[in-house]
């Protein structure tokens, strides 16, 4: 099949081997159609709206206007109806809870050869990979996949919504992908074309028939990831004199879960109500009036006569009802039903916790001893362990385009009763060792054990220099036991030594 009828196909996903059918000729045009399909498939809608739901921006609520029909049946919107607009923040908050239970103390690392690779592994990645890490779990909960491309000394995040993948239609792999980005509507989009061996930039122009629509224009030769240059300081010129590849694709993908989905399908239509359901709630707060009143036999009364009427209850709570035919005034009052729209809003609460798989804190009483504690976490422990497996994977890729054996540590962050568990270290300390019993106490972070190690054996190693010290006698001699030294005898015989 020709470059010419894959593009005809608008439906047809774009893979690595289309990609080799378009050839370097059709370059351009394969990487601008391949985004236009990427920003048109469902995952990249969803994950758009997932922005917004992470941002409080809830698309339902935000959206949602009054209707009611006329005598005809046709549906109008409700302009005296209030229109309050709640958006929750269940959907960042979760997400966050899911990976800060895991990143939240950063990753450790323990080697799988040589003893004292923990720091080097850690040093490798640089300072602030527990940071990019967290970013990019982050987006692979919200968006279902995000992207760490590994440059040199740092690894940077792209979310779904920014890149384009490339898969290879026979191992599912990623082979190649476009990131894109925009800084304003009125200005050109940026593409960079990551490949295994090298990257080339492109920027949109608009087409020289005056229409709307954009090609893509290289602006860069593909360069390689690696560079090695050489500077001259008498001219001050930097000059590319070679460069080298990694031995992938230096572009890793981290899905959030097993699903590769996002962590909105499902939970959205349950914030959706919840939302609807507590604007609804204010809305009638302000809909329903306090009291209300129904005056009868008083047909002579005009619209001024009973705006009359309500000024002089308001101002003195007494007024007059003149009519001869024994009119009257009545006060109603209008309760909006408050218990069971509570009970209703705590129901899905309490669901799209239980769904998420998520710490209700205010499920764990005050005191809780650590078994009821483990109760509660069990069903963010289960998640967890999902979600550490997909991290695990996407690190171990990284280490492996860095030539380092290793595999990645998590020490999740949760509420314990930490007295509990310090007496427990304590009471099995004789039959562990100091490294264990460091890495069992809550209060100690793994990448923390080594120093304190290291300091333990430097007090142990003064303690018994200090011991030989008594031992040989040194300390003896520098009248330490209270007893006079020989110097001292030979003073108190005159100095003569007698």
């Amino acid at each position: 099949m020709s470059w010419d009828q894959i593009k005809e196909d608008g439906s047809r996903l774009l893979t690595y081997q289309d990609f080799f059918v378009a050839g370097d000729a059709n370059r351009e045009a394969f990487v601008l159609e391949a985004i236009r399909r990427h920003k048109a498939s469902k995952a990249y809608r969803m994950a758009v709206d997932a922005d917004l739901y992470d941002k409080q921006q809830n698309k339902t609520i935000n959206c949602y206007v009054q209707k009611i029909f006329d005598l005809t049946g046709s549906k109008l919107v409700d302009f005296t109806a209030s229109n309050a607009k709640i958006a929750s923040n269940f959907f960042h908050r979760l997400n966050t809870q899911r990976v800060m239970y895991s990143l939240g103390q950063g990753v450790s690392f323990i080697d799988v050869g040589e003893a004292g690779e923990e720091d080097a592994t850690k040093e490798a990645l640089g300072p602030h990979f527990d940071h990019d890490l967290q970013d990019l779990a982050y987006k692979a909960l919200i968006h279902g996949v995000c992207f760490g491309f590994w440059n040199l000394d740092r690894m940077y995040v792209f979310p779904f919504t920014e890149f384009a993948p490339i898969w290879d239609e026979h191992d599912g792999t990623l082979k190649a992908g476009a990131r894109f980005w925009r800084l304003d509507p009125s200005r050109p989009m940026q593409v960079v074309l990551y490949e295994e061996d090298g990257y080339t930039r492109f920027e949109t122009r608009q087409d020289a028939n005056g229409s709307d629509s954009e090609h893509l224009v290289m602006t860069g030769e593909k360069r390689p990831y690696i560079e090695k240059v050489a500077y001259t300081p008498a001219d001050g010129i930097e000059q590319v004199i070679g460069g080298e590849n990694y031995s992938a694709l230096p572009v890793v993908p981290m899905w959030g879960s097993k699903l590769h989905q996002s962590t909105l399908v499902g939970m959205r239509a349950s914030i959706d109500s919840y939302d609807l359901i507590r604007s609804g709630f204010a809305n009638d707060l302000t809909d329903c009036a306090q009291i209300y009143w129904l005056v009868s036999n008083a047909g002579g009364m005009d619209d001024a006569d009973l705006q009359r009427f309500l000024d002089r209850l308001r101002l003195n709570h007494v007024a007059l009802v003149d009519s001869d035919d024994g009119g009257n005034a009545q006060a109603y009052t209008q309760e909006v039903p408050y218990n069971a729209r509570k009970e209703y809003l705590t129901m899905i609460r309490d669901g799209i916790y239980e769904d998420f798989g998520a710490l209700d804190v205010h499920t764990v009483a005050a005191g809780a001893t650590n078994d009821h504690i483990d109760a509660a976490y069990q069903p963010m422990d289960e998640e967890a362990s999902d979600f550490e497996y997909q991290v695990s994977e996407f690190i171990q890729q990284l280490l492996k385009l860095m030539g380092i054996d290793d595999r990645p540590v998590f020490k999740r962050s949760r509420i314990s009763n930490q007295k509990e568990q310090v007496d427990m270290v304590v009471a099995e300390a004789q039959w562990l060792d100091q490294e264990t019993i460091l890495r069992k106490l809550p209060n100690v972070r793994p990448d923390e054990v080594p120093g304190i190690l290291d300091r333990l054996a430097e007090e142990e190693r003064d303690r018994m220099g200090v011991a030989q010290s008594i031992a040989t006698g040194d300390f003896a001699r520098q009248g330490g036991q209270g007893g006079r030294g020989p110097e001292e005898k030979e003073e108190e015989n005159g100095g003569d030594g007698r």
